[in-house]
Protein backbone atom coordinates (compact mmCIF):
# COMPACT_ATOMS: atom_id res chain seq x y z
CA UNK A 1 0.00 0.00 0.00
CA UNK A 2 1.30 3.46 -0.99
CA UNK A 3 2.59 5.51 1.91
CA UNK A 4 0.19 8.57 2.27
CA UNK A 5 2.35 11.60 2.70
CA UNK A 6 1.31 15.29 3.21
CA UNK A 7 2.14 17.87 -0.15
CA UNK A 8 3.46 19.98 3.28
CA UNK A 9 4.89 19.56 6.23
CA UNK A 10 5.22 21.53 9.55
CA UNK A 11 7.68 22.74 11.74
CA UNK A 12 7.16 21.18 15.12
CA UNK A 13 8.17 22.50 18.55
CA UNK A 14 10.50 19.27 19.56
CA UNK A 15 13.72 21.54 20.90
CA UNK A 16 13.72 22.05 25.29
CA UNK A 17 15.81 24.25 27.32
CA UNK A 18 19.59 22.69 26.92
CA UNK A 19 19.21 22.12 23.29
CA UNK A 20 18.65 25.73 23.58
CA UNK A 21 21.03 26.81 25.63
CA UNK A 22 23.56 24.91 23.20
CA UNK A 23 21.88 26.79 19.73
CA UNK A 24 22.85 29.96 21.35
CA UNK A 25 26.81 29.11 22.53
CA UNK A 26 26.92 26.96 19.45
CA UNK A 27 26.23 30.02 17.31
CA UNK A 28 29.00 32.30 19.10
CA UNK A 29 31.56 30.00 20.06
CA UNK A 30 33.33 29.38 15.88
CA UNK A 31 36.63 31.01 15.19
CA UNK A 32 36.61 34.30 17.00
CA UNK A 33 37.36 32.05 20.24
CA UNK A 34 40.85 30.87 18.81
CA UNK A 35 42.05 34.00 16.83
CA UNK A 36 40.36 37.26 17.73
CA UNK A 37 42.80 37.93 20.52
CA UNK A 38 45.88 38.70 18.22
CA UNK A 39 44.16 41.62 16.19
CA UNK A 40 42.96 42.84 19.35
CA UNK A 41 46.29 43.05 20.95
CA UNK A 42 47.70 44.76 17.37
CA UNK A 43 45.33 47.61 18.61
CA UNK A 44 45.82 47.87 22.07
CA UNK A 45 49.30 46.68 22.55
CA UNK A 46 48.19 45.73 25.99
CA UNK A 47 46.96 42.53 27.51
CA UNK A 48 44.60 43.92 30.65
CA UNK A 49 43.30 46.06 27.65
CA UNK A 50 42.86 43.34 25.66
CA UNK A 51 40.78 41.54 28.27
CA UNK A 52 38.74 44.62 29.14
CA UNK A 53 37.68 45.33 25.28
CA UNK A 54 36.42 41.45 25.20
CA UNK A 55 34.98 41.77 28.55
CA UNK A 56 33.13 44.80 27.59
CA UNK A 57 32.04 43.20 24.41
CA UNK A 58 30.75 40.39 26.36
CA UNK A 59 28.86 42.91 28.38
CA UNK A 60 27.20 44.56 25.71
CA UNK A 61 26.40 41.47 24.24
CA UNK A 62 24.95 40.55 27.48
CA UNK A 63 22.94 43.68 27.63
CA UNK A 64 21.72 43.07 23.76
CA UNK A 65 20.60 39.58 24.88
CA UNK A 66 18.77 40.41 27.79
CA UNK A 67 16.91 43.34 25.78
CA UNK A 68 16.08 41.03 22.89
CA UNK A 69 14.99 37.97 25.22
CA UNK A 70 12.34 40.53 26.15
CA UNK A 71 11.21 40.77 23.15
CA UNK A 72 11.17 37.21 22.46
CA UNK A 73 9.47 36.04 24.87
CA UNK A 74 6.21 38.19 23.88
CA UNK A 75 6.56 37.51 20.45
CA UNK A 76 8.41 34.20 19.99
CA UNK A 77 7.89 32.49 16.41
CA UNK A 78 10.36 31.44 13.71
CA UNK A 79 11.56 34.08 11.99
CA UNK A 80 13.42 35.95 14.95
CA UNK A 81 13.59 39.61 14.79
CA UNK A 82 11.54 39.79 11.41
CA UNK A 83 8.98 38.83 13.09
CA UNK A 84 9.54 41.21 15.85
CA UNK A 85 10.07 43.96 13.41
CA UNK A 86 6.98 43.04 12.04
CA UNK A 87 5.13 44.14 15.09
CA UNK A 88 6.91 47.22 16.54
CA UNK A 89 7.74 48.86 13.19
CA UNK A 90 6.18 47.84 9.83
CA UNK A 91 6.59 44.97 7.31
CA UNK A 92 8.96 47.27 5.23
CA UNK A 93 11.72 47.17 7.34
CA UNK A 94 11.18 43.85 8.46
CA UNK A 95 11.96 43.08 5.09
CA UNK A 96 15.01 44.86 4.87
CA UNK A 97 16.07 43.07 8.07
CA UNK A 98 15.79 39.51 6.61
CA UNK A 99 17.10 40.52 3.04
CA UNK A 100 20.23 41.95 4.97
CA UNK A 101 20.49 38.85 6.93
CA UNK A 102 19.94 36.79 3.83
CA UNK A 103 22.39 39.18 1.82
CA UNK A 104 25.15 39.90 4.28
CA UNK A 105 24.77 39.01 8.39
CA UNK A 106 23.93 35.70 8.30
CA UNK A 107 24.91 34.35 5.07
CA UNK A 108 28.12 36.00 5.92
CA UNK A 109 28.36 34.50 9.27
CA UNK A 110 28.22 30.77 7.75
CA UNK A 111 30.06 31.64 4.81
CA UNK A 112 33.36 33.07 7.24
CA UNK A 113 33.21 30.39 9.69
CA UNK A 114 33.13 27.80 7.04
CA UNK A 115 36.04 29.50 5.79
CA UNK A 116 38.09 29.37 9.02
CA UNK A 117 37.15 25.82 8.78
CA UNK A 118 38.55 25.20 5.48
CA UNK A 119 41.79 27.69 6.46
CA UNK A 120 42.46 24.95 9.54
CA UNK A 121 42.08 22.24 7.34
CA UNK A 122 44.83 23.20 5.45
CA UNK A 123 46.81 23.64 8.23
CA UNK A 124 46.98 19.98 8.41
CA UNK A 125 46.59 18.67 4.85
CA UNK A 126 47.84 21.12 2.56
CA UNK A 127 44.76 22.31 -0.25
CA UNK A 128 45.61 22.94 -4.02
CA UNK A 129 45.56 26.60 -5.02
CA UNK A 130 46.22 28.46 -8.43
CA UNK A 131 49.10 30.06 -9.85
CA UNK A 132 49.73 34.16 -8.26
CA UNK A 133 48.52 35.49 -11.34
CA UNK A 134 45.40 33.45 -11.39
CA UNK A 135 44.78 34.25 -7.67
CA UNK A 136 45.48 38.33 -8.47
CA UNK A 137 42.39 38.68 -10.58
CA UNK A 138 40.21 40.77 -8.64
CA UNK A 139 36.41 42.25 -9.45
CA UNK A 140 36.45 46.18 -9.20
CA UNK A 141 40.01 45.31 -6.77
CA UNK A 142 38.43 44.61 -3.50
CA UNK A 143 36.97 40.91 -4.35
CA UNK A 144 39.40 38.16 -5.52
CA UNK A 145 37.58 35.26 -6.00
CA UNK A 146 40.50 32.38 -7.37
CA UNK A 147 42.23 33.51 -4.48
CA UNK A 148 43.05 30.22 -1.70
CA UNK A 149 40.65 28.72 -3.77
CA UNK A 150 41.66 25.16 -2.30
CA UNK A 151 40.27 26.54 0.69
CA UNK A 152 37.28 28.22 -0.56
CA UNK A 153 36.68 25.13 -2.09
CA UNK A 154 36.51 22.98 0.59
CA UNK A 155 34.10 25.80 2.66
CA UNK A 156 31.69 25.46 0.04
CA UNK A 157 31.56 21.90 0.47
CA UNK A 158 30.96 22.35 4.18
CA UNK A 159 28.68 24.73 3.56
CA UNK A 160 26.54 22.32 1.23
CA UNK A 161 27.17 18.66 3.56
CA UNK A 162 25.41 20.29 6.32
CA UNK A 163 22.70 21.94 4.53
CA UNK A 164 21.60 18.71 3.31
CA UNK A 165 22.36 17.16 7.34
CA UNK A 166 19.82 20.11 8.14
CA UNK A 167 17.52 19.35 5.35
CA UNK A 168 17.41 16.15 6.26
CA UNK A 169 15.14 16.90 10.09
CA UNK A 170 15.95 18.85 13.07
CA UNK A 171 16.48 16.17 14.99
CA UNK A 172 19.61 15.08 13.27
CA UNK A 173 20.91 18.47 13.01
CA UNK A 174 19.97 19.12 16.92
CA UNK A 175 22.07 16.33 18.01
CA UNK A 176 25.22 17.11 15.61
CA UNK A 177 24.77 20.25 17.54
CA UNK A 178 24.86 19.19 20.65
CA UNK A 179 27.51 16.57 20.68
CA UNK A 180 29.27 18.85 19.25
CA UNK A 181 29.13 22.14 21.24
CA UNK A 182 29.67 19.91 24.06
CA UNK A 183 33.14 18.20 22.66
CA UNK A 184 34.40 21.96 21.94
CA UNK A 185 33.63 23.38 25.32
CA UNK A 186 35.48 20.75 27.13
CA UNK A 187 38.27 21.11 24.78
CA UNK A 188 38.95 24.67 25.39
CA UNK A 189 38.68 24.20 29.05
CA UNK A 190 41.29 21.97 28.54
CA UNK A 191 43.19 24.71 26.86
CA UNK A 192 42.35 26.78 30.20
CA UNK A 193 43.73 24.16 32.54
CA UNK A 194 47.02 22.78 30.51
CA UNK A 195 48.40 27.02 29.78
CA UNK A 196 47.64 27.71 33.41
CA UNK A 197 48.97 25.08 34.75
CA UNK A 198 52.25 23.63 31.96
CA UNK A 199 51.80 26.53 30.07
CA UNK A 200 55.15 28.04 31.24
CA UNK A 201 53.33 31.45 31.36
CA UNK A 202 54.05 34.65 33.32
CA UNK A 203 51.49 36.71 35.46
CA UNK A 204 53.98 39.73 34.22
CA UNK A 205 52.58 38.75 30.96
CA UNK A 206 49.13 40.13 31.97
CA UNK A 207 50.67 43.76 33.00
CA UNK A 208 52.55 44.29 30.68
CA UNK A 209 52.59 46.45 27.57
CA UNK A 210 54.37 47.84 24.51
CA UNK A 211 56.20 50.95 24.13
CA UNK A 212 53.91 52.03 21.78
CA UNK A 213 51.06 51.55 24.26
CA UNK A 214 52.74 54.84 26.17
CA UNK A 215 52.73 56.84 23.07
CA UNK A 216 48.92 56.54 22.37
CA UNK A 217 46.94 59.17 22.89
CA UNK A 218 43.25 59.66 24.34
CA UNK A 219 41.54 59.87 20.76
CA UNK A 220 44.21 57.38 19.10
CA UNK A 221 43.43 54.69 22.05
CA UNK A 222 39.98 55.47 22.06
CA UNK A 223 39.47 54.92 17.96
CA UNK A 224 41.66 51.39 19.12
CA UNK A 225 39.63 50.29 21.84
CA UNK A 226 36.70 50.52 19.23
CA UNK A 227 38.35 48.68 16.36
CA UNK A 228 39.62 45.98 19.14
CA UNK A 229 35.88 45.25 20.21
CA UNK A 230 34.86 44.91 16.61
CA UNK A 231 36.81 42.15 16.75
CA UNK A 232 35.53 40.95 19.99
CA UNK A 233 32.13 41.56 19.08
CA UNK A 234 32.58 39.24 15.81
CA UNK A 235 33.60 36.61 18.31
CA UNK A 236 30.19 36.99 20.42
CA UNK A 237 28.17 37.22 17.08
CA UNK A 238 25.60 35.08 16.83
CA UNK A 239 23.19 34.85 20.06
CA UNK A 240 20.16 36.14 18.86
CA UNK A 241 20.09 33.42 16.18
CA UNK A 242 18.13 31.01 18.57
CA UNK A 243 14.73 33.01 17.82
CA UNK A 244 14.56 31.89 14.61
CA UNK A 245 13.82 28.33 15.71
CA UNK A 246 11.32 30.00 18.09
CA UNK A 247 8.44 27.69 16.64
CA UNK A 248 10.25 24.59 17.45
CA UNK A 249 11.30 25.69 20.80
CA UNK A 250 9.32 24.23 23.41
CA UNK A 251 7.77 26.69 25.70
CA UNK A 252 9.46 29.42 23.65
CA UNK A 253 8.07 32.02 25.71
CA UNK A 254 10.18 30.92 28.89
CA UNK A 255 13.18 28.68 27.32
CA UNK A 256 14.32 31.39 24.35
CA UNK A 257 14.66 34.29 26.94
CA UNK A 258 16.73 32.17 29.52
CA UNK A 259 18.74 30.41 26.66
CA UNK A 260 19.88 33.81 25.53
CA UNK A 261 20.58 34.83 29.18
CA UNK A 262 22.61 31.60 30.33
CA UNK A 263 23.97 30.92 26.91
CA UNK A 264 25.40 34.56 26.71
CA UNK A 265 26.91 34.85 29.72
CA UNK A 266 28.15 31.42 29.88
CA UNK A 267 30.97 32.35 26.77
CA UNK A 268 31.73 35.50 27.98
CA UNK A 269 33.28 33.75 30.96
CA UNK A 270 34.39 31.09 28.91
CA UNK A 271 36.15 33.62 26.64
CA UNK A 272 37.55 35.83 29.35
CA UNK A 273 39.43 32.50 30.86
CA UNK A 274 40.79 31.07 27.55
CA UNK A 275 41.99 34.42 26.27
CA UNK A 276 43.65 35.12 30.07
CA UNK A 277 45.45 32.02 29.42
CA UNK A 278 46.71 32.77 25.71
CA UNK A 279 47.64 36.42 26.99
CA UNK A 280 49.39 34.58 30.33
CA UNK A 281 51.61 32.22 27.98
CA UNK A 282 52.39 34.69 25.07
CA UNK A 283 54.01 37.80 26.12
CA UNK A 284 52.00 40.79 23.96
CA UNK A 285 54.86 41.62 21.85
CA UNK A 286 54.58 37.40 20.39
CA UNK A 287 51.11 38.42 20.44
CA UNK A 288 51.30 41.11 18.07
CA UNK A 289 53.42 39.26 15.85
CA UNK A 290 51.03 36.74 15.25
CA UNK A 291 48.28 39.09 14.63
CA UNK A 292 50.51 40.90 11.92
CA UNK A 293 51.31 37.64 10.42
CA UNK A 294 48.57 36.41 7.65
CA UNK A 295 46.82 32.94 8.08
CA UNK A 296 48.40 32.95 11.94
CA UNK A 297 45.55 31.73 14.39
CA UNK A 298 46.85 32.78 18.09
CA UNK A 299 45.37 29.59 19.62
CA UNK A 300 47.91 27.40 17.49
CA UNK A 301 50.77 29.57 18.42
CA UNK A 302 50.00 29.55 22.60
CA UNK A 303 49.15 25.95 22.75
CA UNK A 304 52.60 24.77 20.59
CA UNK A 305 54.23 26.41 23.62
CA UNK A 306 53.66 23.78 25.64
CA UNK A 307 52.68 20.88 23.75
CA UNK A 308 54.80 21.50 20.94
CA UNK A 309 53.96 19.82 17.22
CA UNK A 310 50.86 17.66 18.94
CA UNK A 311 49.62 21.12 20.41
CA UNK A 312 49.17 22.36 16.89
CA UNK A 313 47.33 19.43 15.63
CA UNK A 314 44.84 19.05 18.66
CA UNK A 315 43.72 23.05 18.15
CA UNK A 316 43.66 22.66 14.29
CA UNK A 317 40.99 19.83 15.02
CA UNK A 318 39.39 21.72 18.26
CA UNK A 319 38.97 24.87 15.40
CA UNK A 320 37.95 21.99 12.85
CA UNK A 321 35.08 20.95 15.46
CA UNK A 322 34.18 24.49 16.62
CA UNK A 323 33.84 26.00 13.16
CA UNK A 324 31.84 22.97 11.87
CA UNK A 325 29.80 23.12 14.64
CA UNK A 326 29.16 27.10 14.12
CA UNK A 327 28.44 26.46 10.60
CA UNK A 328 25.88 23.86 11.29
CA UNK A 329 23.78 26.08 14.06
CA UNK A 330 23.74 28.81 11.82
CA UNK A 331 22.85 27.30 9.07
CA UNK A 332 20.03 25.06 10.67
CA UNK A 333 18.79 28.41 12.59
CA UNK A 334 19.07 31.39 9.61
CA UNK A 335 16.74 29.22 7.00
CA UNK A 336 13.92 29.64 8.98
CA UNK A 337 14.47 33.41 8.67
CA UNK A 338 13.47 32.99 4.85
CA UNK A 339 11.04 30.57 5.02
CA UNK A 340 9.46 32.75 7.52
CA UNK A 341 9.69 35.89 4.93
CA UNK A 342 8.29 33.46 2.24
CA UNK A 343 5.56 32.31 4.05
CA UNK A 344 4.30 36.47 4.21
CA UNK A 345 4.81 36.55 -0.22
CA UNK A 346 8.04 38.83 0.63
CA UNK A 347 10.83 36.06 -0.05
CA UNK A 348 11.26 33.68 -3.18
CA UNK A 349 8.06 31.63 -3.22
CA UNK A 350 9.57 28.26 -3.39
CA UNK A 351 11.13 28.82 0.70
CA UNK A 352 7.69 28.60 2.00
CA UNK A 353 8.06 24.73 1.38
CA UNK A 354 8.18 22.68 4.40
CA UNK A 355 9.32 18.96 3.68
CA UNK A 356 6.65 16.75 4.12
CA UNK A 357 8.29 13.73 5.36
CA UNK A 358 11.36 15.81 7.38
CA UNK A 359 9.44 19.10 8.24
CA UNK A 360 12.43 21.47 7.73
CA UNK A 361 12.28 24.35 5.35
CA UNK A 362 14.25 22.61 2.59
CA UNK A 363 14.26 25.08 -0.56
CA UNK A 364 15.30 27.87 2.15
CA UNK A 365 17.81 25.71 3.43
CA UNK A 366 19.13 25.44 -0.49
CA UNK A 367 18.49 28.91 -1.27
CA UNK A 368 20.68 29.35 1.43
CA UNK A 369 23.32 27.22 0.76
CA UNK A 370 23.90 29.19 -2.75
CA UNK A 371 24.43 32.39 -1.79
CA UNK A 372 26.50 31.75 0.73
CA UNK A 373 28.97 29.62 -1.21
CA UNK A 374 28.80 32.56 -3.44
CA UNK A 375 29.88 34.73 -0.42
CA UNK A 376 32.34 32.57 -0.33
CA UNK A 377 34.09 32.95 -3.15
CA UNK A 378 33.87 36.77 -2.80
CA UNK A 379 36.26 38.12 -0.48
CA UNK A 380 38.47 37.04 2.32
CA UNK A 381 37.83 36.43 5.86
CA UNK A 382 37.90 39.39 7.46
CA UNK A 383 36.04 41.64 4.96
CA UNK A 384 33.25 39.41 5.36
CA UNK A 385 33.34 39.87 9.42
CA UNK A 386 33.66 43.79 9.07
CA UNK A 387 30.60 43.69 6.98
CA UNK A 388 28.81 41.33 8.75
CA UNK A 389 29.47 43.52 11.93
CA UNK A 390 28.28 46.72 10.86
CA UNK A 391 24.97 45.01 9.33
CA UNK A 392 24.55 43.75 12.67
CA UNK A 393 24.29 46.47 14.66
CA UNK A 394 22.23 48.54 13.14
CA UNK A 395 19.33 45.32 13.83
CA UNK A 396 20.49 44.58 17.17
CA UNK A 397 20.17 48.44 18.32
CA UNK A 398 16.59 48.85 16.89
CA UNK A 399 15.71 45.84 18.25
CA UNK A 400 16.13 47.01 21.97
CA UNK A 401 14.46 50.28 20.94
CA UNK A 402 11.81 47.96 20.49
CA UNK A 403 12.08 47.14 24.03
CA UNK A 404 10.53 50.99 25.00
CA UNK A 405 8.16 51.17 22.14
CA UNK A 406 6.17 47.85 22.87
CA UNK A 407 6.36 48.51 26.65
CA UNK A 408 4.22 52.27 25.53
CA UNK A 409 2.20 49.97 22.92
CA UNK A 410 1.25 47.12 24.80
CA UNK A 411 2.24 48.13 28.73
CA UNK A 412 -0.34 45.82 29.64
CA UNK A 413 0.55 42.53 28.19
CA UNK A 414 2.05 40.21 30.30
CA UNK A 415 5.50 39.43 29.33
CA UNK A 416 6.93 36.19 30.57
CA UNK A 417 10.30 38.01 31.18
CA UNK A 418 11.07 41.86 31.45
CA UNK A 419 15.11 42.96 30.78
CA UNK A 420 16.97 43.34 34.28
CA UNK A 421 17.49 46.83 34.58
CA UNK A 422 15.08 48.68 32.71
CA UNK A 423 15.26 51.25 31.19
CA UNK A 424 19.32 51.71 32.15
CA UNK A 425 20.36 48.55 30.29
CA UNK A 426 19.23 48.48 26.74
CA UNK A 427 19.68 52.07 27.46
CA UNK A 428 23.72 51.77 27.32
CA UNK A 429 23.20 49.23 24.15
CA UNK A 430 21.37 50.95 21.81
CA UNK A 431 24.01 54.27 22.66
CA UNK A 432 26.87 51.57 22.01
CA UNK A 433 25.59 50.62 18.73
CA UNK A 434 25.10 54.14 17.66
CA UNK A 435 28.79 54.58 18.74
CA UNK A 436 30.13 51.51 17.04
CA UNK A 437 28.24 51.93 13.93
CA UNK A 438 30.12 55.35 13.76
CA UNK A 439 33.28 54.10 14.25
CA UNK A 440 32.91 51.21 11.83
CA UNK A 441 31.78 53.68 9.49
CA UNK A 442 34.78 55.80 9.94
CA UNK A 443 37.46 52.68 10.40
CA UNK A 444 35.99 50.12 7.89
CA UNK A 445 34.55 52.57 5.42
CA UNK A 446 34.43 50.14 2.44
CA UNK A 447 32.84 47.17 4.09
CA UNK A 448 30.49 49.44 5.78
CA UNK A 449 29.30 50.75 2.83
CA UNK A 450 29.17 47.09 1.10
CA UNK A 451 26.60 46.45 4.19
CA UNK A 452 24.30 49.34 3.27
CA UNK A 453 24.24 48.72 -0.26
CA UNK A 454 23.43 45.07 0.40
CA UNK A 455 20.13 46.24 2.70
CA UNK A 456 19.18 48.89 0.26
CA UNK A 457 19.60 46.35 -2.23
CA UNK A 458 16.59 44.78 -1.30
CA UNK A 459 14.06 47.69 -1.83
CA UNK A 460 13.55 46.34 -5.50
CA UNK A 461 12.82 42.80 -4.68
CA UNK A 462 9.79 44.50 -1.53
CA UNK A 463 8.31 46.41 -3.88
CA UNK A 464 7.31 43.93 -6.60
CA UNK A 465 6.98 41.03 -4.14
CA UNK A 466 4.28 43.20 -1.95
CA UNK A 467 2.69 44.10 -5.39
CA UNK A 468 2.04 40.51 -6.31
CA UNK A 469 0.63 40.12 -3.08
CA UNK A 470 -1.35 43.44 -2.88
CA UNK A 471 -2.51 42.54 -6.41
Amino acid sequence: MKENIPKQGKLVPSLGLLSACLLVISSIVGSGVFKKVAPMSVELQSPIWVLIALLLAGMISLFGALSNAEIAGLLADSGGEYVYYRKIYNKLFAFLYGWASFTAIRSASIASVAYVFAQSFNNLFTLPHLSESLEKISIFGFFYPLDNLGVKALAIFLILFLTFINYRGLKLGEKLNNSVTLIVVFCILGIIIMGLTIGDGNWQNIFSHTKKFDSLSGIDFTKSLFVAMLSAFWAFEGWSSVGYVGGEIKNPQKNIPMALGIGVFFVIILYVMVNYTYLFVLPINEMIEVGKTKNSVAALVVVKHFLSNPGVIFVSILILISTFGCTNSTILMASRLYYKMSNDGLFFKSANFIHPRFNTPSFSLFIQAIWTSILVLSGSFDQLTDMLIFASFIFYGTTTLGVFILRYKMPNTPRPYKVVGYPIIPAIFIIFCLMLIGITLISRTGEALVGLILILTGLPFYFYWNRKNIV
